[in-house]
């Protein structure tokens, strides 16, 4: 794999894994991490050997957002285009091929938690925290929250989160539907790789064509969004892998799926 400043990427028996690496800043965004980041995200977009990826951080923290002591002397178009690399990445975790796994081990703030609310699934570890607590700054979150965070857990607890910029735990997360999975200290990762495992028992393109069903259809109509579906679900009958688990179905033993 392609060897990077700022974060690390490896890939182990069909599971990419992304770590982003500035623990001395608790992977704070800086332009090269942005830069690294796009970058690596366009060819692990591209790698046939990876089905899941599972991003998370070095250290102590998940991702603490923005590197402010970088922010504060920016000029503000300087902030503009450093903002949208960051508002691309999550973008383009978003349209990724393959689903995306946050393994949150550590706080994860303002940007970070931007950045976990982009991925597919999120576990986390029972001490981390949440917030986006940008009001208390002077600012908004910028990239996505305002949006992505009401449409993950409801407009009110959005709203409440968004406006007090109050830390939420681990706990009251797995609660409300932020998080899929709550975990001990130290199991973000294997607890990301297990969740990996049984996504990857089943037939490739078919969850590669129900992600891209989730993610495109979420901001469509009801029924324009039950149209794109139903496309995607008869792109899957072309497959051989279709065929073959009619047939395991049916022979009463488990699918070989070789993703074709």
């Amino acid at each position: 794999m392609t060897s990077y400043k700022t974060i690390r990427v490896e890939k182990k028996e069909g599971i990419g894994y992304l770590t982003l690496n500035r623990p001395e800043v608790r992977n704070a965004f800086n332009q090269e991490m942005i830069a690294e980041l796009r970058e690596a995200l366009g060819l692990i977009d591209k790698d046939e050997g990876i089905r899941i990826l599972i991003i998370t951080g070095a250290g102590k923290a998940f991702q603490a957002g923005a590197d402010i002591a970088e922010l504060s002397v920016m000029a503000p178009m300087d902030i503009l285009r450093w903002n949208e690399g960051i508002v691309r990445i999550n973008a383009a975790l978003e349209k990724l091929r393959q689903p995306v796994i946050a393994a949150i081990n550590g706080h994860a703030m303002g940007g970070g938690l931007e950045l976990a609310i982009s991925c597919t699934l999120r576990v986390i570890e029972e001490s981390a925290k949440m917030a986006l607590p940008e009001v208390k700054l002077g600012i908004i979150p910028g990239t996505g929250g305002t949006q992505r965070l009401p449409r993950l857990i409801g407009k009110g607890l959005a709203a409440e989160l968004l406006l007090t910029g109050d830390v939420i735990s681990a706990e009251d997360a797995y609660r409300v539907g932020l998080v899929n999975r709550m975990v001990p200290d130290g199991e973000a990762v294997r607890a990301a790789e297990d969740l990996a495992q049984k996504i990857m028992k089943n037939a490739p393109i078919a969850v590669e064509m129900a992600k891209d069903a989730l993610e495109i259809g979420k901001d469509l109509p009801l029924e324009h969004a039950v149209q794109y579906s139903q496309k995607n679900c008869v792109t899957c009958f072309s497959t051989r892998d279709m065929k073959e688990g009619m047939n395991a179905f049916l022979e009463k033993r488990k699918p070989d799926f070789v993703g074709k």
